[in-house]
């Protein structure tokens, strides 16, 4: 029987502390407002003080309110009932369409088995030039397309879930603009692309704790999709932003700050992301395909290069176009432009 608890300890921003027992880390919770239920997450626990991150944010919380352990991490539903559909970074509906309960499956779950897993060998055809001829993707390839702000990263991504060779795409979008959110909805639905892509969209109005949502759901889906055989894409943009609300939510839990004030985890949240792709040995693929923007064009900014050792190899967006001698295994900007070693 799930506890109930009704006294909050303390009210951060978004984050909220009770005394609990019997609490795991990232397990959900439900606080019941005046305004209605709210879900939140363990983020953080110490001897009985329990901290929890709030979806909607703490606006509208009081001290008195009841919080319900759940008892379990995040969850979301699976089956062929999501292809078509658009739900937000909590997992629920954002098309107006029905909500979905059935076959749940946890998010966030451990990497394949190395054991399970096949060498990448099979391509994939984008209908991109510069990726089909040049820099091919191949099936359960981790690659990253490496832009800076103001490039229309966005419209290359929808072209490749527009074209590419695949069985099923998902499309995690973070702290889209909505005119952006838009545009991939209506470009994949008008084009006939939408009954095989399910998208988990965040925009920048959304709470951040959604926007770190987006990858877990995303490949979780994938990786179920993959089980049953079929080839899949999944595109996240951007990874810059998933950074940056890992960085906020850090920063409300008053955690130690590493390099540009991201936590010192970023590698190995990154990498927890990026190993999700596969291609199993029985069964189907999963291929990641991630915008990663470089602030100031600057490749050495954290998350580029955090990106950079993990992936194999980048797509380099520039000036509109996939630059050829750019998207090579490692990237160095000195005085002169761009240089590759």
């Amino acid at each position: 029987m799930n506890k109930v608890y009704s006294k909050i300890e303390s009210i951060n921003g978004s984050v909220i502390t009770v005394k609990a027992d019997d609490v795991a880390y990232g397990e959900l919770a439900e606080i019941e407002t005046r305004f209605g239920k709210s879900l939140a997450e363990v983020s953080n626990i110490q001897g009985d003080n329990v901290s929890l991150q709030v979806f909607a944010g703490g606006r509208g919380v009081s001290t008195g309110d009841h919080i319900k352990f759940l008892g379990h991490r995040m969850e979301v539903s699976f089956s062929d009932n999501l292809l078509g559909r658009i739900f937000n970074g909590s997992a629920e509906p954002r098309d107006n369409g029905p909500s979905l309960a059935e076959n749940l499956v946890t998010i966030g779950g451990p990497s394949v088995n190395p054991t399970k897993r096949i060498m990448a060998r099979r391509m994939i055809r984008t209908g991109i030039p510069m990726i089909d001829m040049f820099n091919t993707l191949v099936v359960s390839q981790k690659l990253p397309i490496f832009s800076i702000s103001g490039e229309p990263y966005n419209q290359l991504l929808a072209r490749i879930a527009m074209q590419a060779e695949v069985d099923v795409i998902i499309l995690g979008g973070m702290g889209l603009k909505y005119d952006d959110y838009l545009y991939f909805k209506n470009t994949l639905e008008n084009g006939g692309a939408l009954s095989r892509t399910v998208m988990f969209v965040h925009t920048a109005a959304d709470p951040s704790v959604e926007c770190k949502k987006i990858p877990d759901l995303s490949l979780a889906v994938a990786e179920q999709f993959a089980l049953q055989g079929k080839d899949v894409l999944v595109l996240l943009t951007d990874m810059t932003n998933f950074a940056d609300s890992m960085k906020e939510i850090a920063i409300t839990q008053e955690q130690v700050p590493s390099n540009r004030g991201y936590p010192g985890d970023l590698y190995s949240q990154l990498a927890a992301r990026y190993e999700k792709a596969v291609d199993f040995a029985d069964s189907g693929s999963v291929t990641i395909l991630a915008v990663t923007t470089m602030p100031g064009d600057d490749v050495t900014h954290p998350v580029p290069d955090n990106t950079g050792y993990i992936t194999e190899g980048q797509y380099y967006l520039k000036g509109g176009r996939i630059e050829p001698f750019g998207s090579l295994s490692r990237l160095k900007q000195n005085v002169n432009g761009l240089k590759t070693e």
